[in-house]
Formats: C-alpha cells, sequence, structure tokens
C-alpha cells in the first residue's frame, strides 16, 4: 500500500456561507476551507461531517472552488440518513472536512478538445473542469450532461453552435453558457430542452461529425453511475480516443486504510486492485473497463 497522499489531505473546520436545494432533494453547499481550496484540482473530492452526532463522513465531489476566496462548492443529493442531515446544517456553522482526496484528471495538452460527460451527481467534477480550463489558454472544453432529475441549475435555450446534433438538444447550463462553454443537455424524462436520450447518445452524434484529423485532438473525461461509465469506455473505444473517468463508490475512511472501495484495474503488470479513494478516482476508461 502505497503512501503518496500523505501531506496531501487536509484536515479543517469549514464555515457554511451558503445553503440551499435549487432543487427538489438536490442541495448547494459552499464551504469556507482555504486549505482545500488551495489545493483542490478537479476530479478530486472532499470527505464531510454531515452532522457532530453522525461519526461517519460522506465523500463529496467539488464543483466550484475559489482559491483567491478560499471557499469550495459542493453539490449533493439527497440519498440517506447522512445527507438527510446535512441539509439541516445553517449558514454560519462549522462541519469538519478532509481534502482535497485523490487522484485529480490530468488533461492532455496533445488533445485540447476536451469533452465533458457527466451524468447526475457526476456533473460537478465536470463543470469544476470545466471551470478550470476556460481560464486557460489553448483549451476548448465542450460538456454533455445528463439527469433524470430536474436539473439543479438554471437552464436555457443555447446559443452556441454544437453541429450534428439532433434537433431536441437545445438546452444549456446557464453557467457554462455565460463561460462560452458549450454545452448541451438529456434526459429520459422529458425535461425541457433536453435530448430524449443519454449523453453517450449525444456524444456519438457529435464525434460522428468530426474526421479523423479533427478527432486526433479530442479526449474524454466523465464521471457518473457505473452504466454510463461503462458505455462511455465503450465510445472512446469505438472512436479510437483516450478517456479518463472518475469513478463513484461507496467509502469508509476516504483515505486508503480501510480497503473498501477498492475495483480491480489493469496495469502494466496485469490486474490489480484500487482503492478509488486515493489510487483514484480518476482512472483511465480501458484500465477499468478493457475490451
Amino acid at each position: 500500500m502505497t503512501a503518496s497522499h500523505r501531506g496531501t489531505i487536509f484536515l479543517e473546520t469549514a464555515r457554511i456561507l451558503a445553503h440551499h436545494a435549487p432543487a427538489p432533494e438536490q442541495w448547494l453547499l459552499t464551504l469556507e476551507a482555504p486549505a482545500c481550496a488551495e489545493r483542490a484540482e478537479p476530479g478530486q473530492f472532499v470527505h464531510l461531517q454531515c452532522d457532530p452526532a453522525l461519526p461517519m463522513r460522506r465523500p463529496l465531489s467539488l464543483q466550484r472552488v475559489n482559491r483567491e476566496q478560499g471557499w469550495v462548492e459542493i453539490l449533493y443529493k439527497v440519498v440517506g440518513h447522512g445527507t438527510r442531515l446535512l441539509t439541516q446544517r445553517a449558514v454560519g456553522q462549522t462541519l469538519s472536512l478532509m481534502g482535497p482526496i485523490g487522484q485529480p484528471f490530468r488533461p492532455d495538452p496533445e488533445r485540447p478538445h476536451v469533452l465533458l460527460l457527466g451524468g447526475g451527481v457526476g456533473m460537478p467534477p465536470m463543470i469544476f473542469l470545466a471551470d478550470r480550463l476556460r481560464r486557460e489558454t489553448g483549451w476548448r472544453p465542450m460538456a454533455f450532461l445528463g439527469s433524470e432529475l430536474p436539473f439543479p441549475f438554471p437552464t436555457r435555450p443555447s446559443r452556441l453552435l454544437i453541429p450534428g446534433l439532433p434537433p431536441d438538444a437545445i438546452g444549456t447550463l446557464s453557467l457554462l453558457e455565460d463561460w462560452g462553454v458549450p454545452c448541451r443537455l438529456s434526459s429520459t424524462q422529458g425535461q425541457p430542452g433536453c435530448h430524449a436520450g443519454y449523453v453517450t447518445d449525444l456524444t456519438r452524434h457529435y464525434l460522428e461529425t468530426l474526421g479523423a484529423t479533427e478527432r486526433r485532438n479530442v479526449a474524454i473525461y466523465a464521471c457518473g453511475p457505473d452504466p454510463m461509465l461503462r458505455a462511455v469506455a465503450q465510445l472512446a473505444r469505438a472512436f479510437d480516443l483516450p478517456a479518463q473517468l472518475s469513478l463513484e463508490e461507496f467509502m469508509a475512511c476516504a483515505v486508503g486504510g480501510c480497503a473498501g472501495c477498492v475495483v480491480p484495474v489493469q496495469t502494466p503488470q496485469g490486474k490489480a486492485m484500487k482503492r478509488v479513494c486515493v489510487d483514484g478516482p480518476v482512472f483511465a476508461a480501458d484500465a477499468v473497463y478493457p475490451a
């Protein structure tokens, strides 16, 4: 068991700056956590105390980070007792936070056309990565996001053209549109402006419009539930594209001690069991879902 993560995870008392539910059962939490904000990278997460009476923490992805002002933003869905307790925490109260944790996305400068695929609570890391890349020169991020619940962000018809998409794919997140990041939405629940299908459907439509030379500039980065990530890996393989995936997994300690979140990963030495918390959560798609 390696110890490469030692000295990179910080424990701090984080003050709640904002906390509200932009959609049913989905909450947006902003925390003053300067140590985490200073070091966090897209794809990493925090292990957060939900309530002083609850000893077990919950792993939650980072959605946005402001290093200068020292805050981090988290979008979470209420799925159990811990996150239900977390919804009761008010502005001004404090929570114990460990982070940032895990291996982040590592964009390849040789492939500057970045396709960001997010499903459900897998959307936050994609927004974080879009925010980071749009601030740097040379990158061309584009996002395809899907949700079966109402989107917890303002949406609107997009004015940023993405060729080759179905005519029902007109909606975008207002936040990404304001950043100049092209984005389209999908849902199987008939949400307005959303493509009636999956994010991988939209991505396939788009990739089919690109020639071989254009595809050599493309890489895929994704986060979402296991069936979606398997489909992303298959899509990347079909178009001969590199892909990095952020896995969702149940965690107890989240710092590599309990080995309760291990998954089989293909390595140059053969198959090995890797901890999603500190060896991931980001892995190469072909390592986690080999052909």
